[in-house]
């Protein structure tokens, strides 16, 4: 029952690449479903035309580009709209992933996802989709006292823009590995009258190393504890994490409750595109 529900809950699963990882592939087709979203992670300190150069691979291979927008490392207007435009005229892009950014400081006058949304530069230029950051465990980079205050806010806002505009809009959120946490939190917001659909984002297959490693880069605070219980068991240490526990319990959930805000599941390929792949066909 689980298996299906796991299948269910999987369909039209989007996933996450690096310029890097993408040269590896010859043709998205031959691993990736028709149609999958998949998103171009903007790594600070790649240049556009790296950027710009993979998204158009992959659309050429067939499927729906979504780029990452970086705020803090973009300088200014201008920028942001050159780099709209080349995504758009040189790779048929219409959808935007609009984050933050992991740089410590702003290299010019964006700091926040909501500065480039204020721009209007998404909408002049006929943008049909746009994914903000949801952060299911607070994010100290935003509310360093540790609660949700400014997570809260940003929120509210970004569901008044989703209200007005007639782009697509939903919350990709960082990777977790515990579905208590993530229930908590999907309830809470909507509770709060956040009304934005969730693309939970769930690690693929990978070495345990590999996973804490990431877990500790990017921040991800309460559930990494379900990593470092497993490494201290010795018979599962050796054994590459899957994502199966997570997402079982993820899809049960959403069984009994259909209005659970959870609309689709965003895999970060940490282990490999192909992992995801094969887990993903393991439990359809």
């Amino acid at each position: 029952m689980s298996e299906t529900l796991i299948s269910k809950f999987l369909d039209g699963y989007s996933i996450e690449v690096t310029p890097r990882a993408a040269l590896k592939i010859d043709n998205f087709a031959d691993v990736l479903p028709k149609g999958t979203r998949v998103y171009v992670a903007h790594i600070e300190g790649t240049p556009i035309d790296e950027m710009v150069s993979t998204a158009k691979k992959i659309c050429d291979d067939g499927f729906v580009v979504m780029p990452h927008f970086p705020a803090r490392i973009i300088k200014n207007s201008n920028i942001l709209s050159e780099w709209i435009k080349r995504y758009s005229n040189e790779a048929n892009v219409d959808q935007a992933l609009l984050i933050a950014g992991g740089a410590n400081a702003p290299y010019g006058d964006f700091d926040s996802s909501i500065q480039l949304i204020e721009t209007g530069l998404f909408d002049k230029h006929g943008f049909k989709r746009i994914h903000v950051a949801g952060h299911p465990e607070g994010n100290k980079d935003i509310d360093p006292d540790g609660s949700q205050k400014n997570v809260s806010e940003a929120l509210s806002w970004k569901n008044k823009f989703s209200n007005r505009t007639n782009a697509h809009v939903a919350l990709a959120t960082q990777f977790c590995f515990e579905s208590g946490p993530v229930i908590k939190w999907a309830n809470e917001i909507k509770e709060k009258g956040i009304d934005i659909p969730v693309h939970i984002g769930i690690a693929g297959p990978a070495k345990l190393q590999t996973l804490i490693k990431y877990s500790i880069e990017c921040g991800v605070g309460a559930s990494i504890k379900v990593l470092q219980k497993r490494a201290k068991d010795i018979t599962k240490l050796l054994k590459p994490y899957t994502p199966e526990s997570i997402l079982s319990e993820l899809a049960i959930y959403k069984n009994t409750n259909p209005n659970f805000n959870i609309e689709q599941v965003h895999f970060f390929p940490l282990g490999g595109i192909k992992q995801v792949t094969e887990f993903v066909k393991e439990n359809s």
